[in-house]
């Protein structure tokens, strides 16, 4: 397929707001993607180059972008010879300086790469022939971008993104430059992908369930996609995506916790459980792989699927420890005092999370990784075997150390036992349990009731039985004491996957540290955007001053919630509150609409 082809479907995904149409014109490319080109689309489609957990970054800012696409202005300017070179003499400063004041204008360097583009076209089409480029072409090109590092790259790269922005249309242009800034962003997520493929295959959402099953199993869409579409047969789809296996290096869709109050309603939905505490720590997965004792494979992921292996050096010896040979691990990872042994604030442990001095933060903040589940141990995949069954597994995997610990269990069907051993949980200053049905198998996502959380002590009143993990959608300009941070109040809202929506929920201005001010503002800043993105939906008197893409989760406390009919959600927080940023979540690990008409249940039980 033609990139200027996959370029109008971009443009299309843009400009639809209905997830049904967005799935239906998915549907359609799919069906004319080449085998070889489909992994490849689909990351693009995401825009990206690999799946998530690789972290490939192009590393092309937009201070870089600015310089190419002022360098190509340039020469726009100048009489267009036949052989006249993309790299003559124009006065490049001059084409970079408009090109920045386009973008101020704009708030879209893609939309200023097009009008460049378009000028660029017009001016040398008959001086230049130029053959399109397919999407392996170009992803070839952005490929050899990003992995062009070392002594004098950054040049390298604005030389290699002049000639690739040089050889395509303005819409191509537009499309390239937010996948190389990461800005693209269309607002569907992985779901609709799935729901798509299916889609195209069978013109309904028939097979989305086994599709969805896969991809729990092995989280890389473009694989699954490639697999999947090339079988036309039923028989042949269904044998394809059975064969899509648990591999140790690709995650695994994490299991995540549904919210309950009560221990009573725990064991009568639930049976028998597996009650563990639950730490204030990073959700960690470990895929590790020690057949060579000398060079083991070690990656680790977060609840996001974020590569974080470089957080957590003290692998590299401990793999020693484990008796098998390849195995994935499920943990949560908890800084601690190195003096007095006591666990640390997420807060805390986060800040391993740096490119430099990561050994001797390793010293000063050490962590113990407790591990609860396993998921595959040396080819056997355990993940539909029941939660009973793989605890015996882990036992035998390894004994407690300074680093790998065996999270500690409570095995019940008594709803007063279990009431118990919560509150010693809380009174020992954790945030309370994690309650696993004992003969679940490892359901990802957050669906079903095999996993359930309770943070607060049963029967207390004036708060939220949980914190709710909130998307920043903007932010109000300073005024008063804050005009010097620039940022006064900002914008929250909650998912509501089924309409592909982020709905508003809290407007939040008080309680927020000068530290935390700083933080936000910088985070948004980079996010910004001159117009709403397609999937808020925000009443007109809360629209903000500053719009930005959801990629910020930070998490809010409140003391109740309350019907609202200014906010999108039709719930509001009541006296909201910043807690954390959260950056082991993505925007879509944000808290639902239905968890938080959950909670709203749940606070209005307590209030009788």
């Amino acid at each position: 397929m033609q990139f200027s082809v996959f370029s109008g479907y971009l443009q299309d995904f843009e400009a639809i707001s209905s997830r049904l149409e967005i799935t239906a014109r998915l549907a359609e490319l799919f069906g004319e993607l080449e085998k070889a080109e489909t992994p490849q689309a689909c990351y693009l489609l995401q825009g990206q180059l690999l799946p998530p957990y690789h972290n490939l970054e192009l590393q092309v800012s937009i201070k870089t972008g600015m310089k190419a696409l002022g360098q190509i202005l340039a020469e726009t300017q100048t009489e267009p010879e036949a052989n006249q070179t993309l790299f003559g003499d124009p006065n490049i400063e001059a084409g970079t300086d408009e090109v920045e004041a386009r973008y101020k204008a704009l708030g879209d360097l893609g939309q200023v790469a097009a009008e460049v583009i378009g000028t660029y076209r017009r001016q040398f089409t008959k001086a230049r022939k130029i053959d399109p480029l397919s999407i392996q072409q170009v992803y070839k090109q952005l490929w050899e971008i990003a992995q062009d590092n070392g002594k004098e790259s950054q040049q390298r790269k604005l030389t290699k993104f002049v000639g690739l922005l040089s050889t395509v249309d303005e819409l191509s242009a537009k499309f390239i430059v937010r996948i190389t800034l990461g800005r693209l962003r269309l607002g569907f997520s992985d779901q609709t992908i799935i729901d798509a493929l299916s889609w195209a295959q069978t013109g309904g959402k028939g097979e989305r369930e086994a599709l969805e099953l896969a991809y729990q199993k092995k989280a890389d869409i473009g694989l699954l996609a490639q697999a999947y579409l090339a079988e036309k047969n039923p028989e042949a789809r269904a044998k394809a995506l059975q064969h899509y296996e648990v591999e140790v290096g690709v995650p695994v869709i994490p299991a995540l916790c549904q919210r309950l109050n009560s221990a009573a309603e725990m064991i009568e939905k639930m049976g028998t459980v597996y009650a563990e505490p639950k730490y204030d720590g990073l959700r960690v997965q470990m895929h590790l792989d020690v057949r060579d004792s000398e060079h083991p494979k070690i990656h680790t992921f977060t609840r996001n699927l974020e590569e974080s292996s470089a957080m957590f050096p003290e692998l590299a010896s401990a793999v020693s420890e484990l008796k098998c040979k390849r195995c994935i691990l499920d943990a949560e990872a908890i800084g601690y005092d190195p003096q007095t042994g006591k666990l640390l604030p997420f807060q805390q442990t986060m800040q391993r999370k740096r490119k430099h001095g990561i050994e001797e933060m390793s010293q000063q903040i050490p962590v113990r990784f407790y591990v609860f589940d396993v998921l595959t141990v040396d080819g056997e995949e355990l993940i539909e075997k029941p939660l009973s069954d793989r605890k015996k597994v882990l036992d035998t995997l390894f004994e407690d150390s300074a680093t790998f610990y065996h999270s500690p269990v409570l095995e019940t069907a008594d709803a007063e036992v279990l009431h118990k051993f919560h509150e010693d949980q809380l009174a020992a200053g954790l945030e309370g349990v994690v309650v696993k049905q004992a003969s679940a198998a490892y359901q990802s996502g957050r669906k079903g009731w095999s996993w359930v959380k309770m943070k607060e002590e049963e029967g207390t009143r004036g708060k939220l039985a949980d914190t709710i993990d909130a998307i920043v959608m903007g932010y109000y300009k300073g005024r008063g004491k804050r005009a010097q941070f620039g940022l006064g109040a900002f914008l929250v809202g909650v998912l509501d996957p089924d309409q592909n929506k982020v709905l508003t929920i809290a407007k939040i201005g008080t309680g927020i540290t000068e530290k935390d001010l700083t933080r936000l503002k910088q985070s948004c800043d980079a996010l910004a955007v001159s117009a709403k993105p397609i999937p808020y939906v925000v009443d007109r008197a809360l629209e903000p001053d500053v719009w930005c893409q959801p990629n910020v989760v930070v998490e809010i406390a409140a003391d109740e919630l309350t019907n609202s009919p200014l906010h999108s959600a039709e719930i509001a927080l009541r006296f909201p509150r910043l807690v954390s940023f959260r950056e082991d979540k993505s925007w879509q690990d944000a808290t639902t609409l239905a968890e938080v008409q959950h909670l709203q249940e749940l606070f209005l039980e307590k209030a009788k």
